[in-house]
């Protein structure tokens, strides 16, 4: 092993007073700027502090607006406040299944998890509904990224499970917090649930660069030693958050600034450690972009990058179905997805029978996001 290597390694100055700060999970104590969605979220829970039943909520933002974390922290303050309360989270990108979705209300109220096999759902659902009857609890459970289960066609059931519980289980109170992300998503409920389910809306705005600001200075002074990093660039890694609509990003710019500044045992971050993460982030947050989309918004991306110059939507669709057949709607649909993950741009040209003709502009390097794809599919 080089010295290089080692002195990385088993260097002992550190420039992070607490490296947890820029954790992907971490919650932060001083929550900023989302004052009136937990106060949403609280009027929601009231009454089942008072013997009545939760109100469901749909919580609606873009990704990284702080939906999660606002679960998180008023769950938090349930426990320490009431004992008339359980709440349950959930993430259905992970847990997607009747089966492991009621698994991780199990857990959370009992502490440990169910038998892995052998153990019928009927039987975990009866305990976690029994506990609740017994102890006088009422349940929340927050599904996050709901929109999961509908792709896999099974909210319908699983909502229907907890929210018509009181109907086998008399007296059981329960609710649901439905987390989405996915802003073109919409609910489709059969009658028996939408009947009962009626939430109330919680909307979580895109943060502002001022506030992007404050809760990036606010993990500065909690994760770095005083004078690690500069004003300037704290502004600039503000300037590029904002420009990609995603907090996680500038989190994200401060933890391996850190850590380049740290390989180069300086005393603090430079714009050079800035400039290196710039380009480590964008080649892999494009990558990331591009895995997560569906197969209809992949399609439609492969027919982009082969073109050449800006084509208009119209051209778009007639070329994609020669080989795909795709209704307008769904192409409209994948077309909007694109530019909301902000791997394309739109604008109107005033053309057309209605003046509504859009051209399509690709904001990336054609021959990368070609590779991307390439390797995504080979995977």
């Amino acid at each position: 092993m080089s010295n290089r290597v080692e002195d990385i390694l088993m260097g002992e100055e550190t420039l992070f007073k607490d490296i947890t700060v820029f954790n992907p999970d971490f919650v932060p104590e001083n929550y900023l700027h989302r004052e009136s969605q937990m106060e949403a979220l609280a009027l929601c829970i009231r009454p089942a502090l008072k013997g009545g039943k939760p109100v469901n909520s749909v919580v609606v933002g873009s990704p990284a607006t702080g939906k999660t974390t606002a679960i998180h922290k008023i769950f938090e303050m349930v426990a320490k406040k009431s004992q008339k309360l359980a709440t349950a989270y959930v993430n259905c990108q992970l847990y997607n299944t009747r089966f492991n979705i009621f698994a991780q209300i199990y857990q959370q109220l009992f502490g440990y998890l169910p038998a892995g096999t052998g153990v019928p759902f009927s039987k975990i659902y009866g305990e976690i509904m029994k506990k609740l009857s017994n102890e006088g609890k009422a349940l929340v459970v927050a599904l996050d990224d709901v929109n999961h289960l509908f792709y896999r066609k099974n909210a319908n059931q699983i909502l229907y499970d907890i929210l018509r519980a009181h109907e086998v289980f008399p007296g059981v109170r329960t609710g649901v917090f439905c987390v989405i992300s996915d802003i073109e998503f919409r609910f489709m409920l059969d009658k028996n649930v939408s009947s009962i389910f009626i939430p109330q809306e919680v909307i979580f705005d895109t943060y502002t660069w001022q506030e992007i600001k404050n809760i990036l200075d606010d993990r500065v002074k909690a994760g770095f030693y005083p004078g690690v990093l500069s004003d300037e660039i704290l502004d600039e890694i503000v300037d590029f958050t904002n420009s990609t609509g995603d907090l996680r990003v500038g989190i994200d710019l401060l933890r391996t600034t850190g850590n380049f500044a740290e390989a180069d045992a300086s005393r603090n971050i430079e714009n050079k450690h800035l400039e290196r993460a710039l380009q480590d982030f964008d080649s892999q947050s494009l990558k990331n972009t591009i895995s997560n989309l569906t197969g209809d918004e992949k399609g439609l991306l492969k027919v982009i990058v082969k073109q050449e110059g800006n084509p208009t939507a119209g051209d778009l669709y007639n070329l994609l179905n020669t080989t795909t057949p795709l209704s307008y709607a769904s192409f409209d649909r994948a077309l909007k997805k694109l530019e909301f993950m902000r791997i394309i741009d739109t604008k109107f040209t005033g053309k057309g029978k209605r003046g509504n003709t859009r051209q399509v502009m690709l904001r990336f390097n054609h021959e990368e996001v070609e590779r991307y794809l390439d390797e995504i599919n080979q995977l």
